[in-house]
């Protein structure tokens, strides 16, 4: 999580780098709340309960810490219009698709 992000506030003297890396799981933290525009919640940091704030733009990756396996977002997000919600299509990092696609999709079962 970048720290650096106006907004951010998590104890400074666990950034390192401007980033701090938030285990955020049930068993972590209490009143744990998740919206579009903020994530807050109570954890403990060296011991003391501590409330934590941060706008959803400040989160750079996700991982489980269970297999390591995760995604690290860009930097950059698409710019959204805040009267409509709408993204503008000339902000959209993402090209348009043209045809050939792979099929229907599917879900396999892993064991």
């Amino acid at each position: 999580m970048d720290a650096g992000v106006e907004g951010v506030d998590v104890p400074r003297q666990y950034v390192s780098e401007g980033q701090i890396v938030l285990n955020i799981a049930p068993s972590a933290v209490i009143h744990l709340e998740m919206g579009n525009e903020f994530i807050g919640f109570n954890g403990r940091f060296g011991g003391v309960p501590t409330d934590v704030w941060l706008p959803v733009q400040a989160v750079r990756g996700i991982y489980a810490r269970e297999n390591g396996q995760g995604m690290m977002f860009d930097d950059l997000a698409p710019a959204v219009d805040s009267d409509s919600g709408d993204e503008s299509p000339e902000d959209d990092p993402t090209p348009p698709r043209t045809g050939g696609g792979a099929g229907r999709p599917s879900l396999k079962v892993v064991k």
